[in-house]
């Protein structure tokens, strides 16, 4: 636990030196995100900030994990993230086409799978376990894929993607306490630092973006510590912990896919229908509409503790119960009607840089 300790700090303390120095060498090089008709921001603001994260992350890390060496799955975490991370610099300086970064991700999933991380079984709530078998590898894949868009769609609005994983890596963190699990409590101590540290400077008015960069970054982090720690747990509620700890994103990204089935619009298309843009469109700032969705995280993160430490009667009850608060959330700020447009002029004037 010290040396998780250690690891929060270092992460911590590098982020929060080296992201004015990443944004200085962004402006210099050019490396900004323009304002455009989807972005709310209406100046040039530096992008690229994730290489921060992921520095503080990895510093911490390396400097407290002594048996690097003999550790197969954390060095696939850290090889795996490493080329995710170069994929987001490369999209955020040329914008590579969502086929070719689709593919990328996928790639760096296979590196994690190639060190032998990846989803085996999945309890059964009801007695047993199921073992996946070689289907774990297509199950892994696409739960990575998933967690890395889910994480990447809501980095919205300033300090939203970054605030949001700190919370999902601190609840991550205790269910790895519970389960005992200090790897995965070090690497999720690591990654909640250097999140931490990058949102002095990301929280509205944001001074720098972490760019697909950094939310790709975190969202393939937070696959490879669930599927590595999470989902290796034998309780009954191994597969309703990551899916309520990484909550926010999960959900946001489900509901826009149904969201633009059901108006016939293409799963791909981009809309003005998420979590942070309803909470704007009903007349929230830009500040409550980010510390609203921090609330419902850290409700989400406390839900799925609370889970991992129930039985399983309790576990299919809270479950059941939250999976119901969610959708009756989501249809009161209607989520699903597509058509709602927000106030363009009332966006803009809420954030001022």
């Amino acid at each position: 636990m010290q040396n998780a300790l250690f690891a929060f700090i270092i992460a911590l303390l590098v982020s929060y030196v080296l992201t004015p120095l990443i944004r200085n060498l962004c402006i210099i090089t050019g490396a900004v995100a323009q304002p455009g008709e989807r972005r709310v921001h209406i100046k040039p603001i530096p992008s690229l900030g994730g290489i921060a994260i992921y520095l503080g992350f990895m510093m911490a890390v390396l400097t407290t994990v002594a048996d690097l060496g003999s550790n197969r799955s954390l060095i696939g975490a850290l090889v795996g993230g490493t080329f995710i991370l170069i994929l987001g610099i490369v999209d955020d300086l040329i914008e590579l086409r969502p086929r070719t970064k689709l593919l990328g991700q996928f790639l760096a999933a296979g590196i994690l799978i190639s060190f032998g991380v990846q989803i085996e079984f999945i309890t059964n709530p009801f007695g047993g376990m199921i073992y996946l078998g070689l289907w774990g590898i297509p199950v892994t894949l696409i739960w990575i894929v998933a967690i890395v868009n889910a994480v990447n769609l809501i980095d919205g609005l300033d300090g939203l993607a970054a605030g949001v994983s700190t919370i999902a890596a601190f609840t991550l963190l205790f269910v790895a306490i519970q389960e005992g699990d200090f790897l995965i409590v070090l690497m999720t101590a690591a990654l909640a630092g250097g999140s931490l540290g990058f949102l002095r400077y990301n929280f509205n008015p944001a001074k720098i973006f972490m760019g697909d960069t950094g939310a790709m970054f975190l969202g393939f982090m937070l696959a490879t510590v669930s599927t590595a720690g999470a989902l290796k747990s034998a309780t009954a509620a191994t597969i309703l912990v990551p899916i309520i700890a990484l909550g926010v994103p999960i959900f946001d990204t489900i509901f826009a896919i149904l969201r633009r089935s059901i108006a016939g619009k293409p799963v791909s298309e981009g809309d003005q229908g998420h979590l942070h843009h309803r909470l704007l469109q009903i007349g929230l700032t830009h500040r409550q509409a980010v510390l609203v969705v921090y609330l419902i995280s850290i409700c989400l993160g406390l839900t799925a503790i609370a889970i991992n430490g129930a039985s399983t009667a309790q576990a299919i009850i809270i479950g059941v119960l939250t999976f119901g608060g969610v959708i009756w959330g989501a249809i009161k700020l209607g989520i699903f009607a597509i058509e709602f447009a927000p106030d363009k002029s009332k966006v803009r004037s809420e954030v001022k840089y």
